[in-house]
């Protein structure tokens, strides 16, 4: 009699063991697809140029195109520039996308006749944010070193041949090279770029891919519960202006510190905070 009472008691202590831990496979499994689907959403979709009242293309808008002086001139990154990273994830076998971004961005680019003859402009790394409070204090130490390099800064290496300079409204599309100065390593980059007339502003838009090695940047991997890819894009998007433009940043680690307007809100993205269980 004892004995079938101990075989099933057992027996009981097996289906609630094997219970545990079907149930903590299935929130392994479930919950962060759970999370990342129905509860964080999407990640904040990528920049992209301002939608124009009117927008024309190059070759219909030649014929009310402006004289190449109407651009010439100095134009200083103004409100409305934003900067920031854009990296894919692997949430405990579930892929999502980590984006941060700030608006404290300044510099300025001249136009000489048709040819842009030189650009500069400075990121505040120090104000870069994504919505998880966990992957920023990640993002300002052990990735970037915010403390030791605040600033990322991107300058013109060649001129670019604007060709013929489009009317209010029209999209061209360029090719530039530039050095970019981040995390203490200066390298040539080269990448696309997108700009349109607006008004009496230009709008810029580039994606930069960046490797993380070559600038000597730690993978932002969180032991094994965040898999990041070994590159991610520099996404940039520039409101340029005749007038005064953004004032540069006194110091992106001090109090007091100002820039093109502060941390722009980003909507949810897609990594949930990291608890570890106490006991």
């Amino acid at each position: 009699m004892m004995t079938r009472m101990a075989t099933k008691r057992r027996r009981r202590l097996i289906v609630a063991v094997v219970g545990v831990v079907v149930v903590v496979v299935l929130a392994a499994v479930l919950g962060p697809y759970i999370y990342i689907h129905f509860i964080e959403g999407p990640a904040p979709a990528k920049l992209e140029l301002p939608k124009s009242s009117a927008p024309t293309t190059s070759s219909a808008s030649q014929g009310s195109a402006t004289t190449s002086s109407s651009v010439a001139g100095t134009w200083n990154v103004g409100t409305g520039s934003q900067a920031g990273y854009r990296v894919q994830e692997v949430l405990l076998g579930q892929s999502s996308t980590a984006v941060g971004r700030t608006s404290k961005v300044w510099g300025s680019m001249t136009i000489a006749g048709s040819t842009v003859s030189k650009a500069t402009f400075t990121v505040d790394m120090a104000s870069v944010v994504s919505d998880q409070s966990e992957r920023n204090a990640h993002f300002e130490g052990p990735i970037m070193d915010v403390s030791q390099y605040p600033t990322a800064t991107l300058t013109l290496s060649a001129p670019i041949d604007l060709g013929t300079i489009p009317g209010d409204g029209a999209v061209e599309h360029y090719n530039a090279v530039a050095n970019l100065d981040m995390h203490g390593v200066t390298k040539s980059v080269s990448f696309p770029v997108t700009a349109e007339r607006i008004g009496s502003g230009i709008d810029v838009l580039a994606d930069i891919p960046i490797s993380f090695s070559e600038w000597n940047i730690a993978n932002p991997s969180i032991g094994g519960f965040v898999t990041t890819a070994n590159t991610g894009t520099l996404e940039v998007l520039l409101h340029l202006t005749q007038g005064p433009g953004n004032p540069a940043s006194k110091s992106s680690s001090s109090a007091g510190s100002v820039g093109g307007g502060g941390p722009i809100t980003v909507p949810s993205t897609t990594v949930p905070p990291l608890s570890v269980p106490s006991g």
